[in-house]
């Protein structure tokens, strides 16, 4: 039974931002430290420097020889069963670290030379080279360093979708990044029948991780060690008829050298220029978050029903009294339909120590399509929408609103959903209007245009009525 089904949210996960998850078994998905970098707000921020300080701190420990240290904040990580993300099958067991698994994760990245001596810099890496740490140990100590802002997360989620919270919920092992320890408390939580929940964002989980041992070996360790054995003249150097000389095959080196992380390790001592070839390669390019076809590859749920989201936006009368369900209706169709472009949508967003909020506000991780192209050209970190179910068209009032939530910052990109705009030109001005005197870029989307954009993407999966609009705000 998936978290919808059990609270009756009346969503599938197509229209959800969490991972719906089986609250009984395991889901085959990892939370990718890399992705979290994906994720343009403070809470992403506060937990890409968690896991960079966490991971960190234990290196140095490590290096310096504070052995017990560094084994005492490995032990603090438990089994996440709470997020039923993993490799378990049957009931949920997790495959964290707990005392026992602590200090062999200790033994390996000790006997790493790469991470003993620095080399490494990020958790992710150890994939590439420390025996016994692969993605869903990644996974593991990635979800339960970032276990206060996920409980944070799991709280304004419910507090969205309607689930209900228990209170005093042991929080699990909770790490405090500036006494670099560990403390618990109880907190409100969500809790079936199987257990508490720890809700997790569907942007930051990954069917494998970014860091990817084989991708690594072949096409840049062994690249380098080509260069390096042709440069020397091994014997392993292919001479061919015309007297040309070949570097050796990456089969040959492989035979040679071995496959296994400690060799791949101490290779990449030799060869560091490798890694940092490797890295600067991932620096610039990101797995992109999963899309609705791959959530329903893997079970979570049924690909959105894109027409009858928009038919429950359409059948919302128009008026004050509808305002509330127009606004939810939005909301879930905008969310299925801009995902995976758009993520992490936060209802009421609050701004200006809460004196402001806009109605919603959505994480631009684009890296094409038409967000993409807008995050190249225009501020847009996070993406604005107003919602009005008014019955008349909305005015400069309206667009006033929404530019006065703009920021460099923030964004200077947002949608302003209405029922019907009659007057397109005088709307279309008014628009300009605000583009050409810098307060930021707004595009008008009734009901009609909500259509036009389900109909496009159904089609072609392309949002090409937003790019036309945009480009009209800038012509």
């Amino acid at each position: 039974m998936k978290v919808s089904e059990y609270y009756n949210l009346g969503r599938h996960q197509g229209e959800l931002d969490f991972v719906d998850v089986d609250i009984w078994g395991d889901t085959r998905l990892y939370v990718d430290p890399r992705a979290l970098r994906l994720l343009t707000t403070p809470w992403g921020a506060e937990c890409v420097t968690l896991v960079q300080h966490f991971f960190r701190a234990v290196l140095e420990a490590i290096r310096n020889g504070r052995n017990d240290e560094a084994k005492r904040w490995l032990s603090g990580l438990r089994e996440p069963n709470e997020t039923h993300l993993g490799l378990s099958r049957g009931r949920a067991r997790g495959s964290g670290l707990g005392p026992e698994l602590a200090e062999e994760v200790w033994e390996s990245l000790s006997a790493t030379d790469a991470a003993v001596t620095g080399l490494l810099r990020d958790l992710e890496e150890t994939a590439l080279v420390v025996p016994g740490i692969d993605r869903d140990r990644i996974s593991d100590i990635t979800t339960n360093v970032i276990r206060e802002p996920l409980i944070r997360y799991t709280q304004a989620a419910c507090e969205h979708y309607g689930i209900p919270l228990s209170p005093g919920v042991d929080s699990g092992p909770l790490w405090n990044d500036r006494a670099k320890s560990w403390f618990a408390r109880f907190e409100h939580l969500p809790v079936t029948a199987e257990g508490k929940l720890l809700l997790v964002p569907k942007a930051i989980v990954r069917r494998k991780l970014d860091y990817n041992g084989s991708e690594y070996l072949n096409h840049y360790l062994l690249t380098y060690i080509q260069d390096a054995e042709l440069a020397a003249g091994s014997e392993l150097v292919r001479l061919l008829k015309s007297g040309d000389r070949r570097p050796p095959t990456k089969k040959a080196l492989k035979e040679r050298y071995g496959t296994n992380k400690l060799v791949i390790a101490e290779l990449t001592q030799r060869y560091p220029e490798a890694l940092e070839n490797y890295r600067t390669q991932k620096r610039t390019h990101f797995q992109p978050p999963l899309t609705h076809e791959d959530f329903f590859t893997e079970g979570t749920g049924p690909v959105p029903d894109l027409a009858g989201l928009l038919s429950k936006v359409q059948s919302v009368p128009p008026g004050s009294d509808g305002a509330d369900a127009y606004h939810k209706a939005v909301e879930a169709l905008l969310s299925a339909l801009f995902y995976p472009n758009l993520t992490s949508p936060q209802v009421e967003y609050r701004i200006h120590d809460g004196r402001k909020r806009i109605d919603i506000a959505y994480s631009n991780v684009a890296e094409r399509g038409v967000f993409g192209w807008i995050a190249q050209h225009f501020p847009s970190a996070m993406i604005f929408v107003e919602c009005k179910n008014y019955s008349e068209d909305p005015a400069n009032p309206e667009l006033d609103q929404l530019t006065g939530r703009f920021s460099p910052r923030r964004g200077k990109v947002g949608l302003l959903v209405c029922r019907t705009v009659e007057d397109r030109e005088t709307m279309k001005a008014r628009c300009r209007d605000a583009a050409d005197d810098d307060r930021g870029f707004i595009v008008v989307l009734d009901d009609g245009d909500l259509g036009a954009l389900v109909e496009s993407y159904q089609a072609t999966r392309v949002l090409s009525l937003l790019r036309e609009r945009f480009e009209q705000l800038i012509s």
